[in-house]
């Protein structure tokens, strides 16, 4: 079969596709036959060595979706031929999805449903699931909450997004003015510019003077604003940032409203397949979609991981094998 497979830690130059032996699945394993695989920033991470160390050769690549080519002799649940998509294969010394076919974890994978399509499957995992952990299971967002979405026209944002919507909360979420009607389509109520001067009082009118729930990607830049616009017991879940050491300039706005901050890392579920059952089911209802900016072939891999950290897209990218 063809991988993409990387023998030393660097720059997109680092990867190749190679002809490789078709993986054996263990007893608590599936073979899937990869219809497409999500490009994700964290992808690009392994590459460079700057996560957890992997063992070398390595095909990147942590979401994935297709049809079961083997069943491991411990899976019951699973037949060939079912349609799957899940999270987490290319990390924690897995092979990744990157590839033609790829042995997945039996507790890292769900069926999907008929009517999903296996591309947009392929890029859900890591953004969707990120999303759903963040506002289902750490916020607890309820209906006609106000919900504020940093960078709506992520990958998770866009995510965020349509599930705050599922839950009937109130979304207010911010973007470039390109993707402003784009995420108005998807469900936000209120579409601000990220690099508005009087974005603090925007929010605090777009929510009624204070927000219950804050989706942060970078946490560097929005600590502090968090912090100025949240309604009092409001939560804030934070999910990354550019500089490892963000911080306060005054954290008494935090402090007078009862702000709860949590901090969380997507692989640190305790079953990933909660999340992933809860997005095939809103995908097969229509409540979420994927949006699919641009698809690459392995060969174009390499391109695929500088778009991802580079361009701007409302979306996810994939490869396609």
């Amino acid at each position: 079969m063809r991988a993409v497979r990387l023998s030393e830690h660097g720059g997109t130059e680092v990867l190749a596709v190679e002809d490789v032996s078709r993986p054996d699945p263990a007893d608590d394993e599936l073979l899937v036959e990869v219809a497409a695989a999500g490009v994700n920033p964290v992808d690009t991470y392994f590459r460079e060595g700057s996560y957890e160390p992997v063992g070398l050769p390595f095909t990147p690549g942590v979401d994935f979706a297709g049809v079961v080519g083997e069943v491991g002799a411990g899976i019951e649940d699973f037949e060939t031929g079912d349609r799957v998509f899940g999270t987490g294969i290319g990390n924690a010394g897995y092979q990744g999805g990157y590839a033609e076919y790829a042995t997945v974890p039996g507790d890292r994978v769900v069926a999907l449903p008929d009517g999903v399509d296996l591309v947009e499957a392929g890029a859900a995992g890591v953004v969707a699931a990120t999303a759903w952990r963040a506002l289902v299971d750490h916020a607890n967002l309820d209906p006609a909450e106000y919900c504020l979405v940093h960078g709506g026209s992520g990958g998770v944002g866009h995510a965020a997004v349509q599930i705050a919507a599922a839950v009937s909360a109130r979304t207010v979420t911010t973007a470039s003015p390109d993707y402003h009607d784009d995420l108005a389509a998807l469900g936000a109520d209120t579409v601000l510019d990220y690099a508005s001067d009087g974005l603090v009082d925007e929010v605090l009118a777009a929510s009624d003077g204070g927000v219950d729930v804050v989706l942060d990607h970078r946490l560097d830049d929005y600590l502090q604003f968090d912090a100025d616009v949240a309604a009092p017991e409001a939560r804030v879940v934070g999910i990354g940032e550019n500089d490892p050491a963000p911080g306060f300039t005054n954290d008494g706005a935090a402090r007078s409203k009862d702000v709860s901050y949590q901090f969380m890392s997507l692989f640190n579920a305790p079953d990933l397949r909660v999340p992933l059952r809860g997005i095939a089911h809103l995908m097969d209802i229509g409540a979420l979609s994927i949006e699919v900016a641009r698809s690459y072939d392995l060969e174009e891999a390499g391109e695929a991981q500088r778009a991802v950290m580079e361009d701007s897209f409302l979306g996810k990218l994939v490869v396609e094998p």
